[in-house]
């Protein structure tokens, strides 16, 4: 195991390496740097794979003499503007909608503004396929899961909880905070695509408010 103030990097397995980071933040920061180094030519590793706090990298041929090269990088700060934003259309006709409101103590009418207000990034994908956990949502603004989750949250609701927001791809059970329904979520997951998923690691976001909703 080897580190610095910044991050940790462990063994995990014969060719790969688990990096840990202090926040979504820093992790975010980590994650674009790997791809550009990895673009350059500089970075031998096949698989990169970031989750809330960590970074696995696999297919790494020396992971030991990696993991110190890792302990000792600087990790630059990312830019706020950096690759093109995926626009997500998004109506703010949620069922919770109201619990939300009263938890940012603001009018009903003002929760789509507030959340589209803000652009985000995709920090990881997990829980299905195609369910990027987008980070961007303002501190003040973050919400709690439901104690109970419902057994079923219809595909395109537009969600948040914690410090993220997504969009669930599919019908699934979720104990999110529902806000809105984007209106054609099958452009999540599509497996005609050489990428079948829209919102990858980094990718950046902005919902847009439609008609009808309440922003």
């Amino acid at each position: 195991m080897t580190g610095n103030r910044l991050l940790t990097v462990h063994p995990a397995g014969r060719h790969a390496l688990l990096v840990e980071l202090p926040d979504a933040e820093r992790t975010g920061a980590f994650h674009a740097e790997l791809l550009r180094r990895r673009a350059a030519g500089t970075l031998p590793v096949e698989e990169i794979v970031p989750g809330a706090r960590t970074v696995l990298l696999d297919g790494v041929p020396r992971p030991a003499e990696l993991a110190r090269r890792i302990a000792d990088w600087g990790i630059p700060a990312r830019t706020a503007d950096d690759g093109a934003a995926v626009e997500i259309p998004v109506r703010y006709d949620g069922p919770d909608l109201a619990r939300v409101a009263d938890l940012w103590q603001v009018g009903v009418d003002e929760v789509g503004a507030r959340h589209s207000a803000a652009t985000y990034r995709v920090a990881f994908c997990g829980f299905a396929p195609g369910f990027g956990y987008l980070t961007g949502l303002p501190a003040e603004l973050h919400v709690p899961r439901h104690d109970t989750p419902r057994t079923r949250v219809p595909a395109g609701a537009v969600a948040l909880a914690g410090p993220y927001s997504a969009v669930y791809p599919r019908a699934t059970p979720g104990g999110w905070q529902l806000i809105g329904t984007m209106s054609d979520p099958a452009r999540l997951w599509d497996l005609t695509r050489d990428e079948p998923a829209l919102l990858t690691p980094g990718t950046r976001v902005r919902f847009v408010a439609e008609g009808g909703g309440t922003a």
